[in-house]
């Protein structure tokens, strides 16, 4: 009898166990082992390299499709994904439409770099009225007068220019149209800023994959693409004046430089036009977006924790990876106001941690 009672206890126990392993704050146990996302394709590269390590360390399959800042943001707001992902904070319409609060976590900093194909491949130097005259279509020639004086010594071609663009909703456009409307007149009366603008001029490519494509299927063109695409299709990148005057390539530390300003605490920032003196002024943060409060269309707390714990991931261990793909890290204080955002994640009015 007393064998009984205590095989009785025991089971006992060990069911109790077993419940608080889940509905406690377990991490392995309670949350979900696949998540989807969708949006920009400026840190495609990198969020595919993220989710493929994590799924080897976790065992969380994620599910990202690339389709663009303007459809992620817009199938968040549809709530069919986990999170969305954007190169542009979403604006105050969008946020009104998605109903409920929704949080940006940065991942890393990126930079968008004017990228041509010319015959030897010169390191051309570029300033925003010259970039903003070419894509308007009112500097037409390659040898024109405005870029010749900017490359003084390179011979640069009687040839017409070629204007490439994004033809579908981009952060990158976004980026793009951000700077040259903080740095030139012009344009910010012709076109102002936007994921998608009414081009005058130009071919158009879906995605950073069909600009990149078509830029080296057509002599004489210009466009503009992630740091990483260019890298990575071999296609030369200019130099760009920013607002101290200064020529600066892109690179990791000038991105990061770009990034030298005080952080608001919801981190929806801007850093193009930069003030600081080193830093590259075509420069980004990029975002993943999500609900913070998480229950909703049926979803249950394994899914809110799993996206509570990539997100931790990614802002921490997986900054690792950044760099190596050539992307900015995020700061120390960029970390710390995200850790502050992440754990706004709620379930049911309650924190995830």
């Amino acid at each position: 009898m007393k064998k009984n009672l205590l095989l009785v206890t025991g089971l006992v126990m060990l069911f109790s166990m077993s419940m608080f392993s889940c509905t406690g704050k377990n991490p392995v146990i309670q949350e979900a082992k696949e998540l989807s996302g969708a949006g920009a394709t400026f840190p495609k590269v990198l969020y595919e390299k993220y989710f493929d390590n994590y799924n080897q360390l976790k065992q969380v399959q994620v599910n990202y499709q690339a389709v663009g800042s303007g459809a992620g943001i817009n199938t968040l707001i549809e709530k069919t994904i986990d999170f969305g992902a954007t190169d542009a904070p979403m604006k105050a319409e969008e946020e009104e439409k998605a109903g409920a609060a929704v949080l940006h976590i940065p991942t890393s900093l990126g930079a968008v770099v004017i990228t041509y194909n010319l015959e030897g491949s010169p390191k051309l130097k570029l300033n925003a009225s010259a970039i903003s005259g070419i894509f308007l279509g009112t500097i037409k020639k390659w040898n024109d007068p405005v870029l010749q004086q900017l490359n003084v010594g390179t011979t640069l071609p009687d040839a017409n220019i070629v204007v490439i663009h994004r033809s579908d909703g981009s952060g990158t456009t976004y980026t793009f149209t951000e700077y040259l409307t903080k740095a030139d007149p012009n344009w910010e009366k012709a076109l102002g800023t936007g994921k998608t603008v009414n081009w005058p001029v130009g071919l158009g490519g879906k995605g950073n994959d069909g600009v990149a494509g078509l830029l080296t299927q057509t002599p004489n063109s210009i466009g503009y693409v992630e740091l990483i695409f260019a890298a990575q299709n071999n296609l030369p990148y200019a130099l760009i004046q920013n607002k101290s005057g200064n020529f600066v390539e892109p690179t990791l530390e000038s991105v990061s430089k770009a990034a030298d300003i005080e952080l608001p605490d919801d981190l929806k920032v801007s850093i193009t036009d930069t003030d600081s003196a080193d830093g590259y002024p075509i420069s980004t943060f990029t975002w993943i977006i999500l609900y913070q409060e998480q229950n909703y269309n049926n979803r249950d707390i394994t899914k809110a924790r799993a996206v509570y714990n990539l997100l931790w991931w990614i802002t921490h261990e997986g900054q690792d990876i950044n760099e190596t793909l050539q992307f900015g890290k995020l700061s120390d204080l960029a970390v710390q106001k995200a850790e502050a955002l992440i754990k706004q994640i709620t379930f049911d009015g309650k924190p995830i941690n």
